[in-house]
């Protein structure tokens, strides 16, 4: 996974450059103090994931990844600030990390991102209205439709929750609704999609 950091903060970036060395297969691309100079350096050279700061002068986070919109690019916003995370979330991250960054709180968030990146480019298949059939670490699994709780839209994936584990699937929620039994599953928001036997 090629993955970018973007911080004004010195510190900021040392740390995560640090703790991304722990990540095996995580591969830090290049390192940015603002969002205007990445912004410049994504139009010619795609990545997998982002650690981005939302407060910096020029561009802040926030308007960096709307310019990303349709892309395949994972997000992780990292800030000192809580008051961003709401917005930050309706425009479908990861996750949202805190600072100062913990370890553990770290290999939480890229346990999520490796999640999407598993499953990127995997398409939903619906079999007899009974099963999904998921990528699960390059592998073909069926997952019942039954063991579904909810599905949650997170930019360009379909994320599938059941009881023992969550399945990032690309692809857009209109996809995963239309293939979805409407007898069986309600969309009740923009990016969720629950099983009405599980309310």
């Amino acid at each position: 996974m090629k993955a970018l950091i973007v911080d004004d903060n010195d510190i900021a970036r040392t740390t995560l450059a640090h703790l991304a060395k722990q990540i095996p297969d995580l591969t830090i691309v290049k390192e940015y103090s603002n969002a205007v100079e990445a912004y410049h350096y994504l139009q010619a050279n795609p990545v997998d994931l982002i650690f981005l700061d939302i407060e910096m002068p020029e561009m802040t986070g926030i308007e960096l990844t709307k310019t990303l919109s349709g892309r395949d690019t994972i997000i992780i916003f990292t800030s000192s600030n809580k008051e961003y995370a709401l917005e930050a979330f309706e425009l479908n991250i990861a996750d949202y990390i805190l600072k100062p960054i913990t370890p553990a709180r770290f290999l939480q968030a890229m346990s999520k991102a490796q999640a999407i990146f598993d499953s990127k480019k995997e398409n939903v298949q619906v079999n007899k209205d009974e099963f999904l059939f998921v990528r699960d670490s390059n592998i073909t699994r069926r997952l019942k439709l039954d063991d579904i709780f909810y599905a949650e839209a997170m930019g360009d994936y379909v994320k599938f929750y059941t009881k023992e584990k969550m399945f990032a699937i690309h692809g857009t929620m209109k996809s995963a609704e239309d293939r979805l039994p409407k007898d069986h599953f309600i969309r009740v928001h923009r990016s969720y999609i629950i099983a009405v036997g599980k309310i």
